[in-house]
């Protein structure tokens, strides 16, 4: 249940070991920038989308951010449990992805997610709690982003075999992260739903993160399998993380849907 080399050739930040033996034929700005072995079209193509994922997921938190300082009703536009379950599947993701060996562009992706969760929770509670209660929270972030980078750094380092019990903790928390996804929607739709208003939450935040998943989700199957590898088995190997970005689509859409609709609404009255 290995990626195989593609993922592993290269440091998490980087290639290391001889290119042109590893990687022949390969792009080397992808080999010395990210630490994949890129030798053709679809291979190309899957990190051009995973890297355009990451751009759409960076850019789809700052109209939340803009929104909330604006509006200063972050705690009542936003629910909690979203929040929560978001940052509980992206921290899954992270996990999951290093032990599990997944592609090294879908563990640059899930450190952004678990830090922009991170900005997201102490906005939520600077606008619902006392300043006391935000700047303990800012204080467990700091060691929460210190306690990843050290995470970071260990695991560079360290190869994943396959078939291990490692991978296989790492597939089942990849497991636990799609789960997560899908249920960290169903909050925020009861919120929408019961305020019968989506005021405060920003419908780019939707769009982007949509967008996101979808670029994510084609980066991952159009990379190539390794030699051996069949594409049912590449698949497998993925397949938490695929369900984690495309399963979630329709659940999005549907927030995207009734958030258009009370703009219409109110644009009607």
């Amino acid at each position: 249940m290995s990626d195989g080399g593609s993922s592993r050739d290269g440091s998490l930040f980087g290639g290391n070991g001889n290119f042109s033996s590893l990687c022949p034929n390969g792009s080397e700005w992808v080999w010395n920038g990210l630490g994949e072995c890129a030798q053709d079209a679809r291979d190309l193509s899957s990190v051009i989308l995973g890297l355009l994922s990451i751009v759409c997921f960076m850019v789809s938190s700052f109209p939340q951010y803009y929104k909330s300082c604006k509006t200063g009703n972050m705690d009542s536009a936003l629910s909690i449990w979203f929040l929560l379950l978001w940052l509980a599947g992206d921290s899954c993701n992270l996990i999951g992805s290093f032990l599990a060996d997944q592609l090294p562009l879908q563990t640059y992706t899930a450190v952004y997610y678990v830090c922009a969760d991170l900005v997201m929770l102490s906005m939520y509670g600077y606008y619902s709690l006392p300043l006391r209660c935000t700047l303990c929270a800012l204080i467990c972030n700091v060691i929460y982003l210190l306690y990843t980078s050290s995470v970071l750094k260990d695991c560079a380092f360290s190869a994943v075999q396959p078939f291990t019990t490692k991978e296989i903790i790492g597939f089942t928390i990849g497991s636990a992260s799609s789960l997560l996804y899908l249920c960290s929607r169903l909050p925020q739709m009861y919120m929408n739903f019961r305020r019968k208003s989506t005021e405060g939450v920003s419908y780019f935040l939707f769009a982007l993160v949509i967008l996101g998943n979808i670029t994510y989700g084609l980066s991952v199957l159009l990379k190539n399998p390794e030699h051996g590898q069949g594409e049912g088995s590449y698949i497998i190997h993925h397949l938490p993380w695929l369900i984690g970005s495309l399963g979630t689509l329709s659940l999005d859409l549907l927030v995207s849907f009734y958030s258009q609709k009370i703009i219409h609404l109110l644009i009607l009255r």
